[in-house]
């Protein structure tokens, strides 16, 4: 089997955008962070909630993607095998020795614990509760922040090996192929339809927590983007017709994602007072507004994740000069950019270098920082590859798009 080149790419273009996501966390108004700037800026939420729509569940899409490329190449006990090792360890090694230094930054910023990283690092590693509200996640005695991606990765997979002998004696590979071929619009319909239902009747009953084992929201977007990604992902009509319909589906996400970015605004100027007299409230009350607002958020999740899709097996499915390995490093910055992102806001922060400096130096750090010990470090330490999610020796690669795919924030904690 070649290489899917394009999975490769928007794997790391995903990555690429999770890194600025996660500065601009530092500086979004009225959003939750485990660290905030005074300077805030209020223009950074619009290209953030464009992104935020569809950008975890084109996570999972991808390594859904992953997963179905190799299906049929290995048996399944392996591959539960290999994925619970390279998700597992990383998770472990992160929750020990990486995001600590996220926990410590934000009681400093909160004043909950006296100075003395070793003296906190000592007590985080007993794993006893702290009490609630001197980090985030602090109640369950550790947290796992924007780690989170690994153990949900990790139960999707597991979830899809373990049914699918069941799947197999109901007649699931018929209905694959007829999903997958005649049937394929139902593909392009049922997931919007179900995120909507959703968005309705989940979303306001479960809200985030990313503690996995109460995030039915989340489980209900993320889980059918990953199996749609394992579902498709060796079907050529699929990858065919998604080519033939890419600008349609372009136009189809930019049309939703207006009407929903403009509807926002119209919720935000109704709540600051602005829109009270306005005639057109009389037309379409406020329930009415919202209700189109939804309705134009799920087709804009579920248009995004196809056009990037569509686009990307137009666009990039060839050799690009570094995918090789920036591919392999996607991982190691992964697990190791928030923690670099927080722990420069916290030296940058009382510095006041302003809007422009402080945000540009927390990027630069943290770029520099995952360039610096994935290079010197990561890659070239034997021991340290796999605590970072990479196998064996340095210049190995695996097969096709065969690496997990990786990723918001936090923990068993409601971060």
């Amino acid at each position: 089997m070649s290489r899917r080149h394009d999975i490769d790419a928007l794997r790391v273009i995903a990555f690429g955008l999770l890194i600025l996501y996660h500065v601009g966390m530092v500086y979004v108004v009225d959003w939750g962070f485990h660290i905030k700037s005074p300077t805030l800026l209020s223009w950074v939420e619009w290209p953030m909630i464009a992104i935020n729509r569809w950008r975890m569940s084109l996570l999972f899409l991808i390594s859904g993607l992953a997963l179905g490329l190799v299906l049929a190449r290995r048996a399944p006990a392996a591959l539960a095998a290999r994925r619970s090792w390279r998700l597992l360890l990383p998770l472990a090694f992160g929750i020990v020795a990486i995001v600590p230094v996220q926990a410590y930054c934000e009681a400093r910023m909160l004043d909950t614990i006296e100075p003395g990283y070793g003296a906190f690092l000592l007590r985080y590693l007993q794993f006893r509760p702290w009490p609630a509200g001197t980090f985030t996640g602090a109640e369950y005695g550790f947290t796992w922040n924007h780690l989170w991606y690994l153990p949900y990765l990790w139960a999707y997979t597991l979830l899809t090996l373990a049914a699918r002998p069941l799947l197999r004696r109901l007649g699931g590979a018929r209905a694959r192929d007829w999903l997958t071929t005649r049937g394929h619009w139902l593909l392009w319909l049922l997931p919007p339809a179900w995120y909507l239902f959703a968005l309705l009747v989940l979303d306001p009953r479960f809200p985030s927590t990313h503690a996995l084992v109460d995030d039915w929201f989340n489980h209900a977007r993320y889980f059918v983007a990953f199996a749609f990604g394992v579902l498709i992902a060796g079907s050529d009509v699929v990858w065919a017709r998604l080519r033939a319909v890419r600008w349609p589906l372009l136009a189809l996400a930019l049309c939703a994602g207006g009407i929903n970015a403009g509807l926002r605004v119209v919720g935000h100027l109704i709540d600051a007072g602005a829109l009270s007299r306005a005639p057109f409230l009389a037309v379409m009350p406020e329930a009415g507004w919202q209700g189109v607002s939804i309705v134009a958020l799920a087709i804009y999740w579920w248009t995004a994740l196809l056009g990037l899709l569509a686009w990307g097996i137009h666009a990039l499915n060839r050799p690009w000069p570094g995918l090789t390995y920036a591919s392999e490093a996607v991982y190691p910055w992964y697990i190791l950019h928030q923690s670099l992102i927080v722990l420069a806001a916290y030296w940058l922060i009382p510095l006041g270098l302003g809007p422009v400096w402080e945000p540009l130096g927390v990027l630069a750090i943290t770029v520099a920082g995952c360039v610096l010990i994935h290079e010197l470090l990561i890659r070239r330490v034997r021991w340290l590859r796999p605590l970072f999610g990479l196998a064996g020796g340095p210049d190995r690669r695996a097969p096709a798009a065969a690496p997990p795919a990786m990723a918001q924030k936090s923990t068993p904690s409601r971060a």
